[in-house]
């Protein structure tokens, strides 16, 4: 089974989303910090998840990708519900995610964290060139420890990773963080290629506004709840003063 959405009849019949949370409750221990999450990624669609700190955008991305599961609620993937999902599984159906803080192997090389990713069937030859064609940065440093590397040149190294399991959703979780201003853009005109391609993206981010330009669609969580869904646009005019309280 993949997480392909079905294609639409000539009954103009609509697909399903690509990725679906629905009442979506989640805790860790006794405290619950998702509080009824509805949110939709559809194909080719870029989905910016906003908010603080403590909102919430995390464990979403986390259940979302069967890091944790709900407690309540459903999850589905093209239609399909998925309850209980392991993370490798979740990435088997073509479902990865980038976690905050990157989740490389930061005493491994560069190319000894690409092999890792070989276990999807690809070899290391093909693993390493894709991974120097996107980013030729990478290939400079093939034999550098990752742990060394630039903040951006790790996230690199990182999506690079996430995309031999040749994902049909990509979860990114705060891919800004701890980036210059520059890499930050070149990271998500990365982003923006990749849609482009054919892989739908649902991103949690704190600054809003290094990926609202590449959103279709943008949704604000505060409090463990989704507090508005809209275009970038609308999204945007109302940040500071509703929703983020600056």
């Amino acid at each position: 089974m993949t997480i392909t959405a079905p294609a639409a009849h000539a009954t103009a019949v609509v697909a399903p989303p690509i990725l679906e949370l629905i009442d979506v409750r989640a805790s860790y221990g006794p405290i619950e910090v998702l509080h009824g999450v509805d949110l939709i990624v559809r194909a080719g669609q870029v989905v910016a998840l906003l908010g603080p700190n403590g909102g919430g955008k995390s464990t979403t991305v986390k259940v979302a990708a069967g890091l944790l599961p709900a407690t309540s609620g459903e999850v589905r993937y093209a239609g399909r519900p998925v309850e209980g999902i392991a993370a490798q599984d979740a990435a088997s159906l073509g479902v990865c995610t980038i976690p905050e803080g990157r989740g490389i192997f930061p005493n491994l090389s560069v190319r000894e964290n690409l092999w890792l990713a070989t276990g999807t069937g690809t070899s290391r030859a093909r693993v390493e060139e894709a991974a120097y064609r996107r980013f030729p940065i990478l290939a400079d440093r093939r034999n550098q420890l990752a742990g060394s590397m630039s903040g951006g040149e790790q996230q690199m190294l990182a999506l690079s990773r996430a995309l031999t399991t040749d994902p049909a959703v990509l979860l990114l979780d705060e891919l800004s963080m701890g980036l210059a201003p520059m890499i930050v853009s070149q990271m998500y005109d990365t982003v923006a290629q990749l849609v482009e391609e054919g892989i739908s993206v649902l991103v949690a981010e704190q600054f809003a506004r290094t990926v609202l330009p590449i959103a279709d669609v943008a949704a604000v969580m505060l409090h463990g709840r989704i507090a508005a869904v809209g275009s970038p646009a609308e999204i945007d005019a109302d940040l500071s003063t509703t929703y983020l309280g600056g």
